[in-house]
């Protein structure tokens, strides 16, 4: 199918989401039941937070599995865009690589040390590819090439 390659980088970022979401529960159930805490009275009480109840690193994981569902959103319809005309190969493909490999290794950097300063640079390079993609799609559709 012509234009179908940049929908290999879409399911790359959709799988590493899961692997995130799985990274998630496996820190945060354990860390939940060392600190003795109750869902239900959390989900109670409009003041209990878990960024204040469990350790940061944990959450660091939590809330890379929560950015993955924002500015991906943008890449995942783009990349659907350029897939349904027909301009999904070649160097659409290749940036939607990029944006996925800097996605991840936002992922990492978060997850793991959280740096801010290497994180955000890594997320304005993700964001410069998805530009591109945007820039890409709307030549394409509007026949401005």
């Amino acid at each position: 199918m012509i234009g179908a390659d940049i929908l290999k980088p879409v399911v790359a970022l959709l799988a590493w989401t899961l692997v995130m979401w799985v990274w998630l529960y496996a820190t945060r159930l354990p860390a939940m039941s060392r600190a003795k805490i109750d869902p239900d009275s959390l989900a109670r009480d409009p003041d209990a937070s878990l960024d204040r109840l469990l350790p940061r690193q944990v959450q660091w994981v939590a809330d890379n599995y929560n950015h993955l569902h924002e500015s991906p959103t943008l890449f995942y319809a783009v990349a659907l865009v350029l897939a349904i005309i027909g301009q999904g190969d070649g160097i659409n493909a290749a940036i939607a690589w990029i944006y996925v490999g800097l996605r991840i290794v936002h992922s990492l950097v978060q997850a793991i040390f959280n740096k801010v300063v290497v994180r955000f640079s890594l997320f304005m390079l993700s964001m410069i590819a998805l530009l591109a993609l945007v820039l890409h799609a709307a030549m394409a559709v509007f026949d401005l090439v």
